[in-house]
């Protein structure tokens, strides 16, 4: 069997125990480099097989080649790995040839959310600024059917070298339709060392120089700051 398996932010606090419980029980465990770095910290005595960046089909297909040796695998992904995550590349290689079991973890919408409050407690939706596998043209245009909706939004991989103007540009979409004091957060190294948390306006978070380890949030037009934190209303009516 192949077990595919989210650990969260890093923390080993923010591991689920069903993932914990996989990761330990490996035989081997496969994964981009940084996250099998975090990894060894935690679990010292495993073998390890890493690839880096824009080498996931390689990876994956190592981790299907190896559990159909028999060997008790376990891939892994941080936060989700079904959220951006190799779960969908797994069952795309392997086909119907292999049992595969996918165990969820804490996705960063979620982990970083609790860091800043409550921003996420009505209809959210998540997208990431990446263009690697989406073109740019058509992450815009979902940006604008979010906005144009009033969800909050969360946005992983907001920036990078490459992508450096991304974030504005989806700001400047949001702007459009949206008060220029909609409020906003972000949250860096989410469960790790140098954690860093902020709220911001919308038009401050157009200027704003995040990063690929920055989780993104965009308020709705209830979103508000109680008490240093940001908030969203469900709706319940305070009296």
């Amino acid at each position: 069997m192949l077990k595919i398996v989210g650990f969260g932010s890093g923390a080993k606090d923010n591991m689920t125990l069903e993932a914990s419980v996989a990761i330990a029980g490996a035989d081997l465990i496969v994964g981009y480099t940084t996250y099998v770095d975090i990894l060894k910290q935690y679990f010292p005595d495993k073998e390890y097989y890493s690839t880096n960046m824009m080498q996931e089909k390689e990876r994956c297909q190592y981790a299907i080649d190896t559990a159909k040796e028999g060997k008790e695998v376990v891939l892994v992904c941080s936060g989700d790995s079904g959220i951006y995550g190799m779960a969908s590349l797994v069952y795309e290689l392997a086909e119907d040839n292999l049992d595969i079991k996918v165990i969820s973890g804490v996705t960063a919408a979620s982990s970083g959310s609790a860091c800043l409050g409550a921003p996420l407690s009505h209809d959210f939706a998540v997208i990431s600024l990446s263009d690697c596998m989406t073109p740019w043209e058509l992450i815009k245009k979902r940006i604008k059917a979010m906005a144009d909706s009033d969800m909050v939004m969360c946005i992983y991989n907001p920036s990078s070298r490459r992508r450096s103007g991304y974030l504005k540009e989806a700001c400047d979409i949001v702007l459009k339709v949206q008060s220029p004091d909609t409020v906003c957060g972000y949250v860096r190294n989410i469960g790790r060392e140098n954690e860093t948390t902020g709220i911001l306006t919308l038009k401050e978070l157009a200027d704003f120089k995040a990063d690929m380890f920055t989780t993104i949030y965009i308020g709705n037009s209830h979103t508000k700051v109680i008490n240093g934190k940001m908030v969203t209303p469900r709706g319940y009516k305070v009296v």
